[in-house]
């Protein structure tokens, strides 16, 4: 049994809300998503696709998520239109006994140090969660996106990406 199996029990297609909390404003925006969930490779990786908007103008984002048993830790890599532009960001992490993905990654931020960027998946199936933190160089976490999402298929299953 993979430490992915949960999560990958949760492939479909999902609809929910995103709500990335906006570094420009300071306040948070709100957006209709949508997600879809594959598992590729017979359950050794998890895609997770997803769509959102910011100030009207459509965005998607795509985490490819891995298990290496044999390290114990989970590896991602996470691209985004909004976030990362045209970079992919690697994180690593691990994957608790619920099926929660926890992963964390780094990204320059000139002229000071790098800051940190740290993403939990957490599947609950009929419900999908998805928390996106920003992390200071001295390690303060600050909440960057929150997305909650139902099944969008009434029957699960595998979605083909």
């Amino acid at each position: 049994m993979s430490a992915l199996d949960r999560l990958a029990a949760c492939a479909g297609r999902w609809r929910g809300s995103n709500r990335l909390h906006d570094p420009h404003t300071g306040k948070p925006e709100d957006s209709a998503s949508t997600a879809v969930l594959t598992a590729l490779l017979g359950g050794r990786f998890v895609r997770l696709d997803y769509g959102w908007s910011y100030r009207g103008a459509p965005q998607e984002g795509s985490l490819l998520i891995g298990h290496q048993a044999g390290h114990g830790r989970a590896t991602a890599h996470w691209i985004d239109s909004w976030h990362m532009s045209d970079g992919v960001m690697a994180c690593e992490g691990a994957v608790e006994a619920d099926g929660t993905i926890a992963v964390r990654g780094g990204y320059a931020a000139p002229p000071g140090p790098d800051w940190g960027w740290r993403i939990v998946v957490r599947p609950a199936d009929p419900a999908l969660h998805v928390v996106m933190r920003n992390v200071t160089p001295d390690g303060e976490e600050a909440l960057a996106v929150e997305a909650t999402f139902a099944r969008a298929d009434a029957g699960g299953g595998a979605a083909r990406g």
